[in-house]
Protein backbone atom coordinates (compact mmCIF):
# COMPACT_ATOMS: atom_id res chain seq x y z
CA UNK A 1 0.00 0.00 0.00
CA UNK A 2 1.33 3.51 -0.35
CA UNK A 3 2.03 5.86 2.21
CA UNK A 4 -0.83 5.98 4.84
CA UNK A 5 -2.79 9.20 4.84
CA UNK A 6 -6.31 7.70 7.12
CA UNK A 7 -5.75 4.81 9.88
CA UNK A 8 -8.59 4.34 12.62
CA UNK A 9 -8.01 1.52 15.16
CA UNK A 10 -10.23 0.46 17.54
CA UNK A 11 -13.17 2.65 16.39
CA UNK A 12 -16.22 2.32 18.26
CA UNK A 13 -19.40 5.31 17.80
CA UNK A 14 -22.29 4.56 20.70
CA UNK A 15 -25.40 6.37 20.59
CA UNK A 16 -27.75 6.16 23.90
CA UNK A 17 -31.64 6.35 22.78
CA UNK A 18 -34.10 6.60 25.27
CA UNK A 19 -31.49 4.71 27.70
CA UNK A 20 -30.88 2.03 24.94
CA UNK A 21 -26.87 2.05 23.89
CA UNK A 22 -27.54 1.50 20.11
CA UNK A 23 -23.40 0.50 19.26
CA UNK A 24 -23.02 1.72 15.42
CA UNK A 25 -19.44 1.31 14.81
CA UNK A 26 -18.10 -2.01 16.52
CA UNK A 27 -13.91 -1.82 16.79
CA UNK A 28 -13.62 -0.71 13.11
CA UNK A 29 -9.62 -1.31 12.10
CA UNK A 30 -8.92 0.10 8.55
CA UNK A 31 -5.91 2.01 6.79
CA UNK A 32 -5.97 3.98 3.79
CA UNK A 33 -2.98 4.66 1.61
CA UNK A 34 -2.71 7.94 -0.75
CA UNK A 35 -3.94 8.57 -3.43
CA UNK A 36 -6.33 4.90 -3.03
CA UNK A 37 -10.18 4.93 -4.05
CA UNK A 38 -12.15 2.91 -1.85
CA UNK A 39 -15.97 2.77 -2.02
CA UNK A 40 -17.94 1.46 1.82
CA UNK A 41 -20.94 -0.60 1.12
CA UNK A 42 -23.11 -3.07 2.81
CA UNK A 43 -27.12 -2.89 4.11
CA UNK A 44 -29.11 0.10 4.72
CA UNK A 45 -28.02 0.98 8.95
CA UNK A 46 -25.39 -0.89 8.63
CA UNK A 47 -23.36 2.25 9.67
CA UNK A 48 -21.35 3.43 6.54
CA UNK A 49 -22.35 6.77 6.65
CA UNK A 50 -21.73 7.48 10.56
CA UNK A 51 -17.63 5.37 9.54
CA UNK A 52 -17.73 8.21 7.04
CA UNK A 53 -18.33 10.90 9.08
CA UNK A 54 -16.41 9.46 12.37
CA UNK A 55 -13.51 9.04 10.21
CA UNK A 56 -13.48 12.58 8.89
CA UNK A 57 -14.35 14.39 12.68
CA UNK A 58 -17.68 15.32 11.72
CA UNK A 59 -19.08 13.50 14.25
CA UNK A 60 -17.52 12.46 17.58
CA UNK A 61 -16.14 8.78 17.83
CA UNK A 62 -17.03 7.08 21.17
CA UNK A 63 -14.03 5.39 21.52
CA UNK A 64 -10.40 4.21 19.50
CA UNK A 65 -8.62 6.50 17.55
CA UNK A 66 -8.47 7.99 14.00
CA UNK A 67 -5.12 9.40 12.50
CA UNK A 68 -5.59 11.64 9.44
CA UNK A 69 -2.53 12.32 7.77
CA UNK A 70 -0.21 11.88 10.59
CA UNK A 71 -2.41 13.84 13.31
CA UNK A 72 -4.75 12.04 15.69
CA UNK A 73 -8.17 13.69 15.34
CA UNK A 74 -9.31 12.05 18.78
CA UNK A 75 -7.21 14.46 20.51
CA UNK A 76 -8.14 18.11 18.76
CA UNK A 77 -10.64 20.37 19.58
CA UNK A 78 -13.82 21.46 17.47
CA UNK A 79 -12.01 24.84 16.09
CA UNK A 80 -9.03 22.19 15.28
CA UNK A 81 -11.23 19.89 13.48
CA UNK A 82 -13.00 22.27 11.75
CA UNK A 83 -9.52 23.94 10.52
CA UNK A 84 -8.50 20.18 9.39
CA UNK A 85 -11.81 19.80 7.62
CA UNK A 86 -11.41 23.23 5.75
CA UNK A 87 -7.27 22.66 4.60
CA UNK A 88 -7.35 18.96 4.11
CA UNK A 89 -10.58 17.30 3.39
CA UNK A 90 -13.13 17.54 0.95
CA UNK A 91 -17.32 16.51 1.57
CA UNK A 92 -19.44 15.22 -1.13
CA UNK A 93 -22.88 14.08 -0.29
CA UNK A 94 -26.04 12.87 -1.67
CA UNK A 95 -28.00 15.66 -0.61
CA UNK A 96 -26.71 18.61 -2.25
CA UNK A 97 -26.09 21.69 0.42
CA UNK A 98 -25.26 25.05 -1.10
CA UNK A 99 -25.46 28.13 0.39
CA UNK A 100 -28.89 29.54 -0.92
CA UNK A 101 -28.15 33.41 -1.39
CA UNK A 102 -24.93 32.88 -3.00
CA UNK A 103 -24.74 31.54 -6.73
CA UNK A 104 -22.48 28.71 -7.72
CA UNK A 105 -19.35 30.04 -8.29
CA UNK A 106 -19.66 31.95 -4.82
CA UNK A 107 -20.56 29.02 -3.29
CA UNK A 108 -17.27 26.84 -4.70
CA UNK A 109 -14.85 30.27 -3.94
CA UNK A 110 -16.15 30.36 -0.03
CA UNK A 111 -14.11 27.73 1.02
CA UNK A 112 -11.07 28.86 -0.68
CA UNK A 113 -11.56 32.44 0.46
CA UNK A 114 -12.39 31.08 4.45
CA UNK A 115 -9.19 29.16 4.20
CA UNK A 116 -6.56 32.04 3.48
CA UNK A 117 -3.96 30.27 1.85
CA UNK A 118 -4.29 32.00 -1.63
CA UNK A 119 -5.50 35.70 -2.37
CA UNK A 120 -8.83 36.01 -3.60
CA UNK A 121 -7.82 36.54 -7.12
CA UNK A 122 -5.73 32.93 -7.07
CA UNK A 123 -9.29 31.20 -5.55
CA UNK A 124 -11.03 32.60 -8.76
CA UNK A 125 -9.22 31.68 -10.84
CA UNK A 126 -8.74 27.65 -9.28
CA UNK A 127 -12.23 27.96 -8.98
CA UNK A 128 -12.99 29.12 -12.76
CA UNK A 129 -10.35 26.50 -13.62
CA UNK A 130 -12.17 23.68 -11.37
CA UNK A 131 -15.87 24.84 -13.10
CA UNK A 132 -14.05 24.26 -17.04
CA UNK A 133 -12.85 21.25 -16.44
CA UNK A 134 -16.02 19.58 -14.82
CA UNK A 135 -18.04 21.42 -18.18
CA UNK A 136 -19.96 23.50 -15.73
CA UNK A 137 -18.33 27.46 -16.30
CA UNK A 138 -21.38 28.43 -18.06
CA UNK A 139 -23.32 28.31 -14.96
CA UNK A 140 -20.89 30.26 -12.85
CA UNK A 141 -22.93 32.88 -11.99
CA UNK A 142 -26.73 31.25 -11.37
CA UNK A 143 -28.46 30.38 -8.86
CA UNK A 144 -28.57 26.80 -7.71
CA UNK A 145 -31.87 26.75 -8.32
CA UNK A 146 -31.25 27.54 -11.97
CA UNK A 147 -28.99 24.49 -12.77
CA UNK A 148 -29.56 20.57 -13.26
CA UNK A 149 -29.10 17.86 -10.45
CA UNK A 150 -25.84 16.79 -12.37
CA UNK A 151 -24.37 20.34 -12.73
CA UNK A 152 -25.11 21.29 -9.14
CA UNK A 153 -23.17 17.93 -8.03
CA UNK A 154 -20.53 18.82 -9.89
CA UNK A 155 -20.47 22.49 -8.42
CA UNK A 156 -20.50 20.46 -5.09
CA UNK A 157 -17.41 18.56 -6.23
CA UNK A 158 -15.57 21.75 -7.12
CA UNK A 159 -16.13 23.35 -4.10
CA UNK A 160 -14.78 20.00 -2.21
CA UNK A 161 -11.47 20.69 -4.52
CA UNK A 162 -10.97 24.29 -4.29
CA UNK A 163 -8.68 23.60 -1.37
CA UNK A 164 -6.93 20.54 -2.76
CA UNK A 165 -7.85 18.20 -0.82
CA UNK A 166 -5.84 14.95 0.68
CA UNK A 167 -9.11 12.89 1.09
CA UNK A 168 -12.31 13.16 -0.66
CA UNK A 169 -15.26 11.90 1.41
CA UNK A 170 -18.51 11.08 -0.61
CA UNK A 171 -21.42 9.86 0.52
CA UNK A 172 -23.63 8.50 -1.91
CA UNK A 173 -22.42 10.67 -4.42
CA UNK A 174 -24.64 9.77 -7.24
CA UNK A 175 -27.44 8.53 -5.07
CA UNK A 176 -29.98 11.41 -6.47
CA UNK A 177 -28.90 11.51 -9.77
CA UNK A 178 -30.15 10.07 -12.97
CA UNK A 179 -27.98 7.66 -14.99
CA UNK A 180 -26.39 9.90 -17.32
CA UNK A 181 -25.72 12.84 -14.39
CA UNK A 182 -24.27 9.41 -12.35
CA UNK A 183 -21.92 8.44 -14.86
CA UNK A 184 -20.67 12.11 -15.14
CA UNK A 185 -19.82 12.59 -11.62
CA UNK A 186 -18.24 9.60 -11.28
CA UNK A 187 -15.74 9.86 -13.89
CA UNK A 188 -14.83 13.29 -12.24
CA UNK A 189 -14.54 11.59 -8.90
CA UNK A 190 -12.14 8.82 -10.99
CA UNK A 191 -10.10 11.76 -12.69
CA UNK A 192 -9.59 13.33 -9.08
CA UNK A 193 -8.37 10.47 -7.87
CA UNK A 194 -5.77 10.30 -10.77
CA UNK A 195 -4.98 13.68 -9.85
CA UNK A 196 -3.76 12.41 -6.79
CA UNK A 197 -6.87 13.06 -4.46
CA UNK A 198 -8.15 10.07 -1.97
CA UNK A 199 -11.34 9.42 -2.67
CA UNK A 200 -13.12 7.50 0.81
CA UNK A 201 -16.95 6.97 -1.05
CA UNK A 202 -20.16 5.34 0.53
CA UNK A 203 -22.41 3.98 -2.27
CA UNK A 204 -24.98 1.28 -2.85
CA UNK A 205 -24.29 1.17 -6.83
CA UNK A 206 -22.11 -2.15 -7.76
CA UNK A 207 -21.34 0.13 -11.16
CA UNK A 208 -20.05 3.12 -8.99
CA UNK A 209 -18.09 1.10 -6.56
CA UNK A 210 -16.56 -0.83 -9.58
CA UNK A 211 -13.97 2.14 -10.69
CA UNK A 212 -12.69 2.09 -6.74
CA UNK A 213 -9.42 0.87 -6.07
CA UNK A 214 -11.00 -1.28 -3.01
CA UNK A 215 -14.17 -2.06 -1.54
CA UNK A 216 -14.64 -2.67 2.30
CA UNK A 217 -18.30 -4.36 3.11
CA UNK A 218 -19.78 -3.33 6.57
CA UNK A 219 -22.54 -4.99 8.65
CA UNK A 220 -23.70 -4.18 11.52
CA UNK A 221 -20.97 -1.60 12.16
CA UNK A 222 -18.55 -4.37 11.63
CA UNK A 223 -16.09 -4.16 8.57
CA UNK A 224 -17.19 -8.11 7.23
CA UNK A 225 -14.67 -8.35 3.66
CA UNK A 226 -12.47 -6.39 1.28
CA UNK A 227 -12.21 -6.82 -2.21
CA UNK A 228 -9.26 -5.54 -4.01
CA UNK A 229 -10.24 -4.55 -7.51
CA UNK A 230 -7.07 -2.18 -7.99
CA UNK A 231 -6.57 0.65 -10.34
CA UNK A 232 -8.60 1.07 -13.67
CA UNK A 233 -6.46 0.82 -16.34
CA UNK A 234 -8.31 2.46 -18.84
CA UNK A 235 -10.78 5.27 -18.42
CA UNK A 236 -14.18 4.36 -18.82
CA UNK A 237 -15.37 6.89 -21.04
CA UNK A 238 -17.95 6.82 -23.54
CA UNK A 239 -16.85 5.52 -26.57
CA UNK A 240 -14.06 3.92 -25.43
CA UNK A 241 -14.83 0.10 -25.64
CA UNK A 242 -11.66 -1.00 -23.40
CA UNK A 243 -13.00 1.02 -20.77
CA UNK A 244 -16.53 -0.11 -21.24
CA UNK A 245 -14.95 -4.03 -21.22
CA UNK A 246 -12.91 -3.85 -17.88
CA UNK A 247 -15.76 -1.88 -16.05
CA UNK A 248 -18.07 -4.28 -16.81
CA UNK A 249 -15.47 -6.98 -15.72
CA UNK A 250 -14.90 -5.43 -12.48
CA UNK A 251 -18.73 -5.23 -11.69
CA UNK A 252 -19.07 -8.82 -12.57
CA UNK A 253 -16.40 -9.94 -10.37
CA UNK A 254 -17.69 -7.43 -7.23
CA UNK A 255 -21.61 -9.27 -7.85
CA UNK A 256 -20.53 -12.29 -7.27
CA UNK A 257 -18.22 -11.13 -4.05
CA UNK A 258 -21.24 -8.56 -2.92
CA UNK A 259 -23.48 -12.49 -3.14
CA UNK A 260 -21.08 -14.19 -1.35
CA UNK A 261 -21.06 -11.16 1.60
CA UNK A 262 -24.82 -12.04 1.35
CA UNK A 263 -25.86 -9.01 -0.49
Amino acid sequence: MAKECLKATDLCKTYIVDGYSNNVLQNINLSIGEGEFVSIMGPSGSGKSTLLYTLSGMDNMTAGKVVFDGEDISEMNDKELTRLRLLKMGFIFQQMYMMKKLCILDNIVLPGYQAKLKSRAEVNKDAEDLMRRLGIIETAKREITEVSGGQLQRACLARALINSPKVLFADEPTGALNSKASLEVLGELVKANEAGTTVLMVTHSEKVAANSDRILYLVDGDIRGELQLGKLSVPAEEGKSDGRQEIALREKKLRKWLEEMGW
